[in-house]
């Protein structure tokens, strides 16, 4: 094989070069190429290795170079980008540098997906850490970046995750979280597993009752009504969270990660004093974390725009940074982050960059606004199942689409679908069908989708990058203005 151009971008590092071809999808090695699979190649006339893109490359190059491997980001400003495809981190890493984050200003976090994702695009916790190593080798990013196993629920999906290398953790106790109220709420705090939380009822009322706690720009007093709410609603959170902190503890054998804990899933918002709560309870029992996703007011919903009163939003988060700041200091996740444009300034505003955005199916919507226009045939199939999926797969989901409002595909021209990745109720229902559609298979077993999708977006990987770029500026710059 003959290599007609030199391929870009060269980096050095001890004593070899390498490059990265992307027609190929090949890391090219000038030096010495022990431990990659391959082939011996010739590129203007200097001696060179083929290592193709594979699970047993990844992992000798991330021996070889430092910056591949994912590491802790700690209080930074920080960013995740959930990639089903497993194609997304070019597109990614241009945006950042777009913004002027190219040196670490925003960190990423390249590899983030969940255990449910992992399960629904049949991706190994392993695929996902190397597609991203794929990625931020192929753009030269020698920033620190991490990998977030997201929403975790059980023990073993910890174990999965720490054999592969992930640098965070996010732990969802969502199950967990109490929805008793009234004359109910007494008896569920009775019936907390006080063991598990190292504490009892005469305890836990010393600690609290008839205390001030100041919070920086106020102060909070919880009365029993409170103060047994909190218990009953988090109580059993808190021993869940503990349990997995302390599994995680033994899974890393002293290999330092960062910790989310996230309660954002549920229906209720989390009120200050359940936030004070949470806190507090987190750190009497030694766990040590980086960030927390409550349930804010209003409703992100996925892939679309924050849905409430802007105003009354904003005087809530004010104070849910304020206890951040002072009983952390620890940001605020904000999970189904993705094109809530309406929320980053005030975000940014109130923590003063102690904040993290995660995304995830916005950048798998992008894909398919590439193939309105790359592969319009393959757009139309993928929306017509997802509108045939889409109650089913709204359940494990808070959208509030509806098939009834979303144009019909064989009403639509080629020239209609692109606006369409735009529409209120066609984006929730492509993004939370998006496990259906990469695992549907046909009457003979054959995937319907997945490899067809892949395939165009591999084939488009420029367009597709354009898109994610112009995309993630949208959300990354209103984070480049904290103070």
């Amino acid at each position: 094989m003959l290599a007609q151009r030199f391929p870009r971008p060269l980096m050095s590092h001890n004593g070899n070069e390498y490059a990265w071809d992307d027609e190929q999808q090949a890391v090219i090695l000038f030096g010495n190429s022990t431990g990659f699979e391959g082939n011996p190649i010739e590129i203007e006339g200097r001696a060179a290795f083929s290592a193709p893109r594979n699970a047993h490359n990844a992992a000798a190059l991330r021996q070889r170079l430092p910056w591949l491997m994912p590491r802790p980001l700690g209080l930074h400003t920080s960013a995740g980008f959930g990639d089903r495809l497993g194609l997304g981190t070019p597109g990614h890493i241009r945006a950042l540098r777009a913004v002027g984050a190219g040196d670490g200003a925003i960190a990423p976090i390249f590899a983030q997906q969940s255990i449910r994702e992992m399960t629904r695009t049949e991706r190994s916790a392993q695929q996902v850490l190397d597609d991203a190593l794929w990625g931020v080798f192929s753009q030269n990013w020698q920033q620190p970046w991490g990998s977030d196993a997201d929403h975790l629920k059980q023990p073993e999906d910890i174990d999965r995750c720490a054999a592969a290398g992930y640098t965070f953790y996010t732990i969802d106790p969502g199950e967990h979280v109490g929805t008793v109220t009234g004359d109910a709420v007494n008896g569920a705090v009775t019936g907390l597993p006080w063991d598990a939380l190292e504490d009892s009822l005469n305890d836990l009322r010393t600690r609290y009752m008839g205390q001030r706690f100041d919070y920086g720009s106020g102060t909070l007093t919880l009365d029993e009504t409170a103060l047994y709410q909190s218990a009953a609603k988090y109580g059993k959170v808190i021993a869940q969270v503990v349990r997995m902190y302390r599994h995680l503890l033994g899974a890393m054998n002293g290999k330092p990660f960062d910790f989310e804990v996230s309660v954002d899933e549920t229906e209720s918002p989390t009120t200050h004093a359940e936030h004070l709560y949470l806190a507090t309870e987190l750190r009497r029992l030694g766990v040590q974390w980086v960030s927390l996703a409550p349930r804010f007011i209003g409703r992100f919903e996925k892939g679309v725009e924050y849905i409430g009163d802007l105003s009354a939003f904003e005087q809530d988060f004010a104070v849910h940074a304020a206890i951040a700041r002072a009983f952390g200091p620890y940001k605020l996740s904000l999970h189904s982050g993705s094109d809530k444009f309406d929320v980053y300034p005030i975000a940014v505003k109130h923590t003063g960059g102690l904040v993290h955005l995660k995304t995830a199916g916005t950048s798998y919507l992008e894909a398919l606004r590439v193939l309105t226009t790359t592969d319009p045939s393959l757009f139309r199939k993928i929306y017509a199942f997802a509108l045939e999926r889409y109650d089913v797969d709204r359940a494990t989901y808070h959208v509030s689409a509806s098939t009834e409002r979303a144009p019909k595909p064989g009403h639509l021209k080629d020239s209609d679908l692109p606006p369409l990745c735009d529409d209120f109720d066609v984006r929730q229902i492509l993004h939370v069908t998006f496990g259906s559609v990469m695992i549907a298979r046909g009457t003979d077993g054959a995937l319907l989708f997945r490899e067809r999708l892949l395939s165009a977006i591999r084939q488009h990987s420029s367009a597709y990058a354009d898109t994610l770029e112009a995309h993630f500026k949208r959300h990354l710059q209103p984070f480049m203005a904290k103070k």
